[in-house]
């Protein structure tokens, strides 16, 4: 007998997925999460003044309190709220091997999609900064992070696009945005990860060394981990065209081989970076991807060149 909730259930991606308006879809989750907590601490995005900090040499004298310098003989300059909340930008892979789906239902793109809308209606409504970056070989779409009227709406646009680039290539998409974000951020990465690494692990150091925090997480079809295909069937590289003729059975255990080195390859080089590697399943609830999302930053703490941050978890 099953025990699931209707809430539940309509967690579930493949009921999920049914939902065509991918923002209804974000605030599903997000409002099935916060009511399974029974905690709501979450305020509205605010760009009124905040506090003071001193000055320091590059902060633009624009800001600097001529007042408070004529009593108390130092620099400070005022501080506003869209400075102290988080910048987080999310990384969505749209190439061609992210729209496969043993469940047709539920594509890896449509799960990464899903998740990158729920994690950016999230930390909106908790007043941080998202914007969100597609890409393939190269950069196909970019929103810079915001905090603004409408600009959710326009997150939610970027992220419905299909995926229908080319083969996933992490250099120049990763080394680009690197380039664009002087300030320092989050940078969420959604992807199957399945690639060549070099090119991720020296894009990933890239951006940890110009201080940014980076999260990683790796979506993949429940298919793609077992390998649990019935019987003989033709298999297409959604990203070159090329079709085999494989026998599953005789295929498994030389594809799980493979599959558990470049796994452990990945988990090696987030570990080097000191990178949270999150792997979600297309089958798993979107709230759990949610929850392991804000453990992960709580157990990081706040970035050492940041004021705070409104995560809690």
């Amino acid at each position: 007998m099953s025990t699931a909730t209707p809430a539940t259930r309509l967690l579930d991606p493949a009921s999920l997925m049914r939902i065509r308006s991918l923002e209804l879809r974000a605030r599903i989750v997000v409002e099935g999460f916060l009511s399974g907590i029974h905690r709501s601490p979450y305020h509205g995005f605010s760009a009124e003044f905040s506090e003071y900090r001193q000055y320091v040499a590059g902060d633009d004298i624009r800001h600097i309190d001529w007042r408070v310098y004529a009593r108390s003989d130092r620099h400070y300059v005022k501080k506003y709220e869209d400075e102290t909340n988080l910048r987080c930008q999310l990384l969505v892979d749209g190439s061609r091997s992210m729209g496969y789906g043993s469940d047709p239902a539920v594509t890896k793109h449509g799960y990464a999609a899903t998740l990158a809308a729920t994690l950016g209606h999230f930390l909106s409504r908790q007043g941080d900064a998202v914007g969100v970056t597609r890409f393939d070989d190269r950069i196909r779409a970019y929103l810079p992070a915001r905090n603004r009227p409408g600009h959710l709406r326009r997150l939610m646009l970027t992220l419905e696009q299909p995926a229908e680039g080319r083969a996933t290539a992490f250099g120049p998409p990763l080394e680009r945005v690197a380039e664009m974000h002087d300030r320092r951020g989050l940078f969420v990465l959604l992807s199957d990860l399945l690639a060549p690494l070099d090119e991720l692990e020296r894009r990933l150091g890239l951006l940890k060394a110009r201080g940014h925090e980076v999260l990683v997480f790796q979506v993949l079809d429940p298919r793609e981990i077992d390998f649990d295909f019935p019987a003989t069937a033709r298999f297409s590289d959604l990203e070159s065209g090329r079709e085999h003729l494989i026998d599953p059975a005789r295929a498994r255990a030389d594809y799980l081989e493979r599959f558990g080195a470049h796994q452990d390859r990945l988990q090696g080089i987030c570990q080097r970076w000191g990178i949270d590697l999150l792997r979600v399943r297309g089958d798993a609830p979107l709230d759990l991807a949610l929850h392991d999302f804000l453990a992960a930053r709580t157990r990081r703490g706040p970035d050492p060149g940041r004021a705070r941050s409104n995560l809690r978890g």
